[in-house]
């Protein structure tokens, strides 16, 4: 349901005169229920005692928009791997342009896989890059099923996980999910990814929603102050962390505060590379 929950705010940024992108899929993916739970996610931002004109939080949007220019501009300088970690309802390899000769492997468990082909297949896309479909929980040999399907040892390849480590339990599951990447790509691969900082999950301004969300099955337990750090320890060089108010694609509605000043809940954007290149 998460994953539908995207899926319906991609579609309510594709129906803006400003949007940062178009996802003409979005809508058919998200259905009622995924609407109802933007719906919702929105409430449980909004601040007791708001008016319901306070601007809802863009960073969804902030985020699809990050990974597109992201992952295209990867494509382009020639990385022609792809490899959306927890891919859920994503539409990239239909409603992007990419390169010749560029595969996108989308990793997900075989449930969600399954409705995305329902929907899909009524909608009867055409994929724009060699779309290879791996079902696959990431607790299981992921990088194993991925050479299996096709992923290239020796050619470089981009991996990214949007939208995940919230949910996973602690440090420990991440690291290990870092690592086997770091492990199993080859030289010159990447990782994109976002997360929370720890503060988020328990600053005063914003655990009132981290526990709104819990009450309703959606429970984040996982952030981290310094993804540097983390991703230092497993085998990732040249980390660029960002958050979305320093992102130019539009207005953020809230201000910047540079990561210096402590105590404060911040969502990152956050890239590396395999160490092997350093």
């Amino acid at each position: 349901m998460t994953s539908r929950l995207v899926a319906a705010a991609r579609e309510a940024e594709s129906k803006r005169s400003d949007r940062l992108f178009d996802d003409p899929y979005a809508g058919s993916l998200a259905g009622d229920e995924g609407r109802a739970m933007l719906k919702m996610l929105h409430e449980l931002g909004r601040p007791a005692g708001a008016p319901e004109t306070i601007p809802e939080n863009p960073h969804l949007a902030f985020r699809t928009r990050f990974f597109d220019d992201t992952l295209q501009h990867v494509a382009q300088e020639g990385c022609l791997q792809i490899v959306l970690l927890a891919a859920g309802m994503d539409t990239r390899a239909f409603r992007l342009d990419w390169p010749e000769g560029t595969s996108i492997f989308e990793v997900e468990r075989p449930e969600i896989l399954e409705y995305k082909k329902t929907v899909l297949n009524g909608l009867n896309p055409t994929p724009r890059a060699k779309r290879v479909v791996v079902e696959m929980d990431l607790r299981d040999d992921f990088m194993g099923a991925l050479r299996s399907s096709g992923l290239s040892n020796s050619a470089a390849t981009v991996f990214t996980i949007e939208g995940l480590l919230p949910y996973l339990p602690d440090q420990a599951s991440v690291k290990r999910l870092f690592s086997l990447i770091a492990d199993g790509a080859a030289p010159g691969s990447q990782l994109g990814f976002d997360t929370v900082s720890e503060t988020f999950l328990h600053s005063p301004w914003t655990k009132p929603f981290v526990e709104a969300m819990a009450a309703k099955g959606i429970e984040w337990h996982f952030g981290m102050e310094k993804p540097e750090d983390l991703l230092e320890a497993c085998g990732f060089v040249d980390a660029k962390v960002v958050e979305p108010s320093e992102l130019q694609y539009r207005q953020w509605p809230y201000p910047h505060i540079p990561r210096s000043i402590p105590g404060v809940p911040r969502w990152f954007l956050v890239t590396a590379r395999t160490r092997s290149q350093a």
